[in-house]
């Protein structure tokens, strides 16, 4: 069975904390680079991954298998530099974020796994391990 581990943050929800930080990151222009969603459906032969990852370019992409588990990370990093005509800063903004995410794969043919990356959507495709016959032995009594 595939599933998410999600770090959370707070320890119980609040409301005004949310629409508080909803209205800091909205206004401020900067949306936090860790919002990434992940869609997963079950496609028969194979589960099928979707992740949100928009302004990542795919070399900022990294996805590394480690043990039964599938670790999606982005890293970004951009300037931005205003000057007056003069070289003094009217304003001057880096940013920089990460992104790590861990699926479990116990379940899945990790030798054929396959991604990619349009439109700001991490498409993988987890192909199903195929289902094994319960081992059944006579044992010997000695």
């Amino acid at each position: 069975m595939m599933y998410g581990m999600t770090p959370f943050t707070r320890s119980a929800f609040n409301l005004f904390n949310v629409l508080d930080d909803f209205d800091k990151d909205f206004f401020s222009g900067s949306m936090p680079v860790n919002t990434c969603r992940t869609d997963i459906r079950d496609a028969g032969d194979k589960y099928v991954m979707e992740s949100e990852l928009p302004g990542f370019e795919k070399e900022d992409i990294k996805l590394d298998i480690n043990g039964d588990y599938l670790v999606i990370s982005a890293e970004k990093k951009s300037e931005c530099e205003n000057k007056s005509d003069d070289g003094k800063y009217i304003r001057r903004e880096r940013t920089c974020g990460t992104y790590k995410r861990s699926f479990g794969i116990s379940d899945v043919n990790a030798d054929e796994i396959s991604a990619e990356y349009k439109n700001g959507i991490l498409t993988i495709e987890l192909p199903k391990k195929a289902p094994q016959e319960p081992v059944a032995k006579r044992l010997e009594i000695k």
